[in-house]
């Protein structure tokens, strides 16, 4: 994991115009306003579906592919360097109240009190879904097929062709 400080200048006015796009986005999801959530992302495929209530904290680092579907209250903690990169693969389904979380703090205390923030990517493979209120934490990677339990806590690499739930995490069965 890499650290970057999020209280630094350039960060808190990048993560207060993402903001204020999310929140524009949220009251209104008109087709301008959806543009503008997709223009945040460093890449973005043709038929991707963004339900209201949707935040992210830059966006820069944000990969969507073709005919996603993000349901609603998605909440993406990305970071603003690489190595806080979310990539969502083609025809995934993203369940109401998910949280990706590319950003994490130190466990040290006195590490801690310096705000530091620390950030692994996420990376979500092709036709995957993600059932409702699952978490998926930084540095976690899941395979092509697999299916997350709704309300699970992802907190190891999920293979392909598995379904993975519970908390922390574990397969049940390959697909």
């Amino acid at each position: 994991m890499q650290s970057f400080n999020s209280l630094d200048k350039t960060l808190l006015a990048l993560r207060k115009q993402t903001g204020e796009i999310c929140r524009l986005f949220n009251k209104s999801p008109s087709k301008g306003n959806l543009k503008r959530i997709k223009e945040l992302f460093d890449q973005c495929g043709e038929g991707v579906i963004i339900e209201s209530g949707f935040h992210c904290d830059y966006g820069n680092q944000i990969t969507l592919g073709d005919r996603s579907f993000i349901n609603i209250n998605c909440t993406v903690l990305d970071a603003p360097i690489s190595e806080g990169a979310i990539t969502i693969g083609d025809d995934c389904l993203i369940g109401p109240n998910v949280q990706l979380l590319a950003v994490s703090h130190a466990v040290n205390p006195s590490l801690r009190r310096n705000k530091e923030n620390f950030a692994a990517p996420i990376i979500i493979g092709n036709n995957v879904w993600i059932g409702a209120g699952a978490i998926i934490l930084a540095g976690v990677s899941i395979g092509d097929n697999s299916v997350i339990g709704a309300g699970s806590v992802v907190t190891k690499n999920v293979e392909a062709d598995t379904v993975a739930a519970g908390n922390p995490a574990r397969e049940i069965r390959t697909l």
